[in-house]
C-alpha cells in the first residue's frame, strides 16, 4: 500500500484509521468545544484515508454539553461518531480497547492530552500496552504508509524533527506541531450522527484513592545572597534578572541580521 502525492493511500486494501476524540474546554471562556490536539489528529486522518475509512470514537458521558462539543468534529466532514457511553468516574480504557479490537484499525490517532478530565495523556500508552501495538508520541507528520510500515516525523524541542519507521498497527499521539485542523461547518455538524453504544463500565478504582485539590502556585526559590551589608542585600534582591543568552541586533544591515539568524539556527541544529 502506498500513498499518492495527495496523501491518500492506494492499493488493494484501504487503510483503516481510527481517531479517538474527547470533549475539550476553551482556556478563556471555559466553554466546551472540540479538543485542539484531537482535531489535529482527525485532520491527519483525513490526509491518510477516505471519509468512509476514517472512524471516530468517543468514550465518556454524552451530556448536552458533550454532544455540542462532539458535533464540532462532525462539522469537519465526518458522517458519524461512535459514542461509548460511560458514566462519570469510570475507566474508559477497557471500553476503548474492546471497540478497537472489534474495529481493527491499522492506525489509531489520538491527541497528546485531553483538555478535560484527568488530562494525563496516558490513555494512548495504556491502549498500546493492552493491545500490544506500536506507539509513537509527538507526531508532527506522516510521510508515507507502505504495507505494514509507516514513516513519520516526530516533533522534538526547538523545532527539530526525527524520522521514524513504525510497524503497523500502531497508536499515535499527535503533537501541536502537526497541521492545524480545518474549520467546523455548521451544516455537517447538525446532520452528522452520534451513534450511542452501550459498553460495559469499569469503575476507576485508582482514581477513587486520589485526593484532588485546587492547584497552587509553586513557591519560588529565593537566591542566596552573600553580602556583608543590608544595602548590598537589598541591591541584589531588587536587581533585574539577566538573560543567560541571546543577542539583540538593532540598526544593523539586513545582511548582517540574516547571517546572525542563520548562525543561530545552525548552532541549535535546526539547519545542517
Amino acid at each position: 500500500m502506498q500513498r499518492e502525492d495527495n496523501g491518500k493511500p492506494t492499493g488493494e486494501q484501504a487503510l483503516k484509521i481510527a481517531a479517538l476524540v474527547s470533549v475539550g474546554r476553551h482556556p478563556v471562556t471555559g466553554r466546551t468545544r472540540r479538543a485542539e490536539y484531537d482535531a489535529r489528529a482527525v485532520e491527519i486522518g483525513f490526509s491518510l484515508a477516505k471519509g468512509e475509512d476514517l472512524y471516530l470514537v468517543h468514550a465518556g458521558e454524552c451530556s448536552p454539553e458533550a454532544e455540542a462539543a462532539l458535533r464540532g468534529y462532525l462539522g469537519m466532514g465526518i458522517g458519524a461518531i461512535d459514542v461509548l457511553q460511560q458514566p462519570a468516574g469510570s475507566d474508559v480504557v477497557p471500553a476503548l480497547e474492546a471497540w478497537l479490537r472489534t474495529a481493527a484499525p491499522r492506525i489509531v490517532l489520538c491527541g497528546a492530552r485531553g483538555e478535560t478530565g484527568e488530562g494525563s495523556g496516558l490513555v494512548p500508552f495504556l491502549l498500546a500496552e493492552r493491545l500490544g501495538w506500536s506507539l509513537v508520541s509527538g507526531l508532527a507528520e506522516v510521510e508515507s504508509v507502505v504495507r505494514d510500515t509507516m514513516t513519520v516525523l516526530q516533533a522534538l524541542p526547538r523545532g527539530q524533527r526525527r524520522r521514524l519507521k513504525v510497524r503497523l498497527p500502531a497508536v499515535v499521539t499527535v503533537d501541536g506541531a502537526a497541521h492545524a485542523a480545518r474549520q467546523s461547518a455548521f451544516g455537517p455538524a447538525r446532520r452528522g450522527e452520534l451513534r450511542r453504544k452501550a459498553f460495559g463500565t469499569n469503575p476507576d478504582g485508582a482514581a477513587r484513592e486520589w485526593t484532588i485539590a485546587p492547584a497552587r502556585k509553586r513557591p519560588k526559590r529565593l537566591k542566596i545572597v552573600k553580602a556583608s551589608s543590608a544595602r548590598d542585600r537589598f541591591k541584589a534582591a531588587a536587581a533585574k534578572a539577566e538573560g543567560s543568552g541571546g543577542q539583540v541586533l538593532n540598526g544593523v544591515p539586513a545582511q548582517q541580521g540574516a547571517e546572525a539568524i542563520l548562525k543561530l539556527l545552525r548552532e541549535e541544529g535546526v539547519l545542517r
